[in-house]
């Protein structure tokens, strides 16, 4: 598995401030390897302040219930699947080491306040059936 340099990655954190995109995720799971998802759990456990909070994944579950059932089945020495890295770097993807975070993010839109008109209505015109 190729390792992840920096000619591929920006510097700047994909997700600071943002959950992590499925999109985004799954291009990162493409690449990462178990050494980097060991340091992106290890800046997770002493990162995270409310264990409480619903999951991204699965909303029925808080993140401690899902660091549970990642952190049992992780091991550094194995290759885990596509989808459980995704769940992982979905969950936890604040964390990861700052060398691993996308070029091409999109730019947000802009807000535009939406122009309004009341409607108006004729009281002679009826509709045509």
């Amino acid at each position: 598995m190729k390792r992840i340099t920096e000619k591929d990655c920006k510097m700047e954190n994909l997700t600071k401030g943002a959950e992590m995109k499925r999109r985004a995720a799954r291009q990162i799971a493409q690449t990462i390897t178990s050494e980097q998802l060991q340091e992106m759990f290890d800046n997770a456990k002493m990162g995270v302040k409310d264990w409480t909070v619903p999951s991204i994944v699965n909303k029925g579950l808080t993140k401690g219930f899902v660091w549970n059932i990642h952190i049992k089945y992780f091991d550094i020495n194995k290759e885990h699947g596509m989808v459980a890295k995704i769940n992982m770097i979905r969950d936890f993807g604040d964390f990861l080491p700052n060398k691993i975070k996308l070029k091409d993010q999109k730019k947000k839109r802009k807000f535009v306040k939406a122009k309004h008109q009341d409607p108006i209505f004729k009281q002679e015109q009826k509709w045509k059936e």
